[in-house]
């Protein structure tokens, strides 16, 4: 059965997001936030994240959807397993900011 793995980046961007929520909004907000992320995560496996592919301008082979405040970007990996590359706050610059996060 396909897995998501979430990558290194998208580990970060995670943490980020679930300490900026704390701090501003509490634990409890923080909590169902990202829990709303990983059901979302889940969608992408059962067809059901309305997804797009990446514009050909970032340079990579992926897919991307939005989550409330959030892009979510993500490909598939071998054996129909589903890789969550990063998570960026759609005010963010994306490009830039995706570039980073894909940088060795």
């Amino acid at each position: 059965m396909p897995r998501i793995l979430i990558q290194e980046s998208a580990s970060y961007r995670l943490d980020e997001i679930y300490r900026y929520t704390r701090d501003r909004w509490g634990a409890e907000q923080a909590d169902q936030y990202i829990n709303g992320l990983f059901r979302a995560f889940d969608d992408i496996l059962v067809h059901q994240a309305q997804s797009r592919p990446v514009p050909s301008e970032f340079g990579v082979d992926g897919y991307y959807f939005h989550f409330q405040r959030h892009i979510v970007y993500w490909r598939r990996l071998r054996g129909g397993d589903v890789g969550i590359v990063t998570i960026l706050h759609e005010r963010m610059h994306q490009i830039d900011r995706f570039r980073e996060d894909e940088s060795p």
